[in-house]
């Protein structure tokens, strides 16, 4: 793989990764962009422990633009996009429109003597799978799963050693159903300036497993997982593809390796390999469930970058909202103001239903 780095107009960074060792990469950004915005603020919410970003010049991001129009595809026929190659295999650049950012303005303190404010110090980036706009995930090539791999791990170690930054996420929104507002292939990172609330609280279970057995809790549940096989979707000799026995979504399925690692860095050549194979099987399994593209969120769990590392264990989780042809799962009152999830579809039926569709 071949990776090269250059700058865009406005300072932000774009690197290509490719998979031709002799890929030269030295087409300018010749448009004229404003400088980037300052990074947003974080208001703290006494009331849950948690940060929440308030990022006001996003309301001003790219919607749902036509396909002649989209800014991931590549710069061609005097078309200047966010990259200026006329063509690429994976290319990831610093959002334009980023919820975390390093260039840090000043803030006041607090709101309130209980809501403290802090800059929304951290980094975001755009993930281009391919220069391929009518393309998916599903319809990569193993070798190009690789190269997204390889660009992730890259990113990731890259993030994990910037100032300030406590957990790296990488994501893929797919679909209208889910809020996606570039139709182009693509996914994101987020280099969080804190532990978000989901790890801290998988952390905590963790913990108090190990405490109680000397074990790491999701290498245990996976284990029984695995020796359970209801569940499980798919699998070969690095990783498994199952449904959660407490799954919250109509479809989700948790991808992972066999062996315990922190972070995708820390996977090795075998197990970057065997990944693609069985992810694609799994997304094509997605789209052959109601016969049309299925709207999801594909979450890589890592570990954070300073403090237990020790207790997590690397999985992907994908799930969707759509849960029957022509009905999607709402998160309603008591989704969203509970937080407690309720599944129309037992995890049992929704495995069989991949596993045999």
């Amino acid at each position: 793989m071949r990776r090269t780095r250059i700058e865009l107009a406005d300072g932000r960074e774009l690197i290509y990764f490719d998979e031709r060792d002799d890929a030269v990469r030295d087409e300018p950004d010749r448009r004229e962009l404003p400088p980037p915005p300052a990074a947003s603020q974080l208001r703290y919410d006494p009331l849950t422990d948690e940060w929440v970003a308030v990022a006001v010049h996003r309301q001003t991001r790219t919607f749902l633009p036509p396909a002649d129009q989209c800014p991931l595809c590549p710069s061609r026929d005097g078309r200047l996009s966010e990259i200026p190659a006329p063509d690429y295999d994976v290319a990831v650049f610093e959002n334009r429109f980023p919820s975390l950012s390093q260039r840090v303005a000043d803030e006041p303190a607090e709101i309130t003597p209980f809501t403290p404010v802090r800059p929304g110090h951290g980094r975001c980036e755009v993930v281009c799978f391919t220069d391929d706009h009518h393309a998916s995930f599903a319809s990569l090539s193993p070798r190009r799963v690789r190269t997204v791999l390889d660009a992730l791990a890259d990113r990731t170690g890259t993030l994990n050693e910037l100032p300030g930054v406590e957990q790296v996420f990488p994501f893929e929104n797919r679909g209208v159903e889910i809020g996606v507002t570039l139709h182009h292939p693509h996914g994101q990172i987020y280099a969080y300036p804190f532990v978000t609330p989901r790890t801290r609280a998988m952390l905590a279970a963790a913990r108090r497993h190990a405490g109680r057995t000397g074990g790491n809790l999701y290498a245990d549940v996976l284990a029984a997982e695995r020796a359970a096989g209801v569940r499980v979707v798919a699998s070969n000799e690095h990783w498994t593809a199952y449904v959660p026995a407490a799954a919250r979504w109509p479809f989700e399925v948790h991808v992972a390796p066999h062996r315990p690692v922190p972070d995708i860095p820390a996977l090795d050549d075998a197990e970057l390999d065997a990944f693609g194979p069985l992810y694609l099987d799994v997304l094509r399994r997605f789209d052959g469930l109601f016969g049309q593209p299925m709207p999801y969120i594909a979450a890589w769990h890592q570990a954070p970058v300073r403090v237990d590392r020790e207790l997590g264990h690397l999985h992907l989780q994908l799930f969707s909202v759509r849960r029957d042809r022509d009905k999607l799962k709402y998160l309603a009152g008591s989704e969203s103001a509970m937080g407690v999830f309720i599944n129309d579809i037992a995890p049992e039926r929704a495995a069989e239903l991949l596993r045999t569709g």
